[in-house]
């Protein structure tokens, strides 16, 4: 598995001149862990401040896709912030080992656990020997 992940643009100075028409969301790479097991990959992914409803993880044309978007988990409107939660993204380029179709996903206190189960032919076995 490599990871594709998408370097972060270079803030450019717009021309004093030129009005902003929106805002540009900025992503950071988030840190992952990842284990091999004998039934295939495990990766846990760090995120903060993201819930359920922020998170999208997609594989599409062998590429695993994470993108969240993280949320003060206190009601109301801040009134006074040191930090700004920022957004994650972060892409995997998968290889044929990988059952795609099996993936599954959990999320749980700001960790996001991924399976990668290996495919049936990849997985190693016991060949019996007959006599």
């Amino acid at each position: 598995m490599a990871e594709r992940t998408i370097a972060a643009r270079a803030q450019e100075k717009a021309p004093s001149n030129r009005e902003e028409t929106r805002s540009q969301e900025r992503y950071i790479t988030p840190p992952v862990d990842i284990y091999e097991t004998e039934d295939g990959l495990l990766v846990k992914a760090d995120l903060p401040g993201v819930a359920k409803e922020g998170l999208d993880v997609r594989v599409e044309n062998s590429l695993l896709t994470i993108r969240c978007k993280a949320a003060h988990a206190a009601p109301g409107d801040p009134v006074y912030q040191e930090y700004e939660l920022v957004n994650f993204f972060r892409q995997f380029e998968l290889n044929e080992r990988v059952d795609q179709s099996k993936i599954s996903a959990e999320l749980k206190h700001g960790v996001l656990t991924l399976t990668l189960p290996k495919a049936e032919e990849v997985k190693p076995r016991q060949i019996e020997v007959k006599v």
